[in-house]
């Protein structure tokens, strides 16, 4: 089996390198791969790269995730998150290839409190929102073998995040104001890479199971919430860090100016995935405490 993967080196990216390699022969691109083209802004050469590799299954990992720069540059979001998978669905749906894809929570409006279904109707807020939903319908319409996987509130131990922000903050300034409104639970990308080889492997033998499903981490959390916890987890826990805030203050999201808006209500109801798939989906601690000690304890030996 052979497996394209799109945004290798992105967050997502960079596990599924990881979580896929057992499935069979893995193609990692990215915008700069000069071999085959990963640029996602280049449509001609992504599906001339797909013609040529002819892969049984097509993972794309790659997006236009800027949230506030896309609403001052929406051309380029819209090729990138919706003409772009257009293109790989269509390209996928000749070769009689599955197309594994991810979206976001930003599709919906964020109102209400109760988590969302993957049945929901859709009211994207933002650009962002709005070329996700794109990339979306433009595969549902394409290409019959897909799985799309709408996720939130992504973190991963490479690369900067929310929580070592926080930590950073928190070791420089006595009070931090962080949003206390928005709900949401806080996902590592090696859960999703983890979890979209495990239902890639089904889908393959049970492609009855294909469609869009809602990926987090179970809980839920706001942003104040998820500050706190990353400097207790730390205070606790790694003696090399010098905590001096002593406050967390909570502010409600109008106290930030964006450019896009932000949905309150970033919930997502998981039970399709869970019982299609037979999965049990972590607490969003157990991964945040793990991406901490990965990033912050001092090298180990073992096994």
């Amino acid at each position: 089996m052979k497996i394209l993967l799109l945004g290798k080196n992105g967050q997502v990216g960079w596990e599924l390198q990881r979580s896929l390699a057992p499935l069979g022969e893995l193609v990692a691109l990215d915008r700069r791969s000069q071999d085959f083209c990963g640029d996602l802004s280049n449509l001609t050469g992504l599906a001339a790269t797909v013609r040529a590799l002819k892969p049984d299954i097509i993972v794309n990992a790659a997006a236009h995730t800027a949230v506030d720069k896309a609403e001052s540059e929406p051309a380029l979001a819209r090729l990138i998150n919706a003409d772009a998978p257009g293109v790989l669905a269509q390209e996928a749906d000749k070769l009689g290839a599955w197309l594994v894809h991810y979206s976001t929570d930003y599709v919906f409006d964020g109102s209400g409190s109760r988590p969302w279904k993957e049945g929901d109707t859709p009211a994207p807020l933002s650009v962002y929102g709005q070329t996700k939903l794109e990339g979306e319908q433009c595969i549902q319409a394409a290409c019959r073998t897909h799985l799309i996987f709408r996720t939130s509130w992504v973190y991963a131990a490479r690369g900067g995040n929310f929580a070592k922000t926080m930590l950073r903050l928190a070791q420089e300034r006595e009070r931090l104001t962080v949003i206390d409104d928005q709900f949401g639970a806080p996902t590592g990308a090696e859960l999703i890479a983890d979890v979209s080889a495990h239902a890639i492997r089904q889908v393959v033998q049970h492609p009855q199971d294909a469609g869009l499903y809602h990926l987090a981490a179970s809980g839920e959390t706001t942003w104040n919430g998820y500050a706190k916890h990353v400097i207790a987890q730390a205070t606790h826990t790694q003696s090399a860090i010098k905590i001096i805030a002593n406050e967390v203050a909570r502010v409600p999201i109008s106290a930030f100016s964006t450019a896009a808006r932000r949905p309150r209500n970033s919930r997502l109801d998981c039970a399709r995935l869970k019982i299609t798939f037979g999965l049990s989906l972590p607490p969003w601690q157990q991964g945040v405490d793990r991406m901490l000690s990965e990033t912050f304890a001092p090298d180990r030996a073992g096994i």
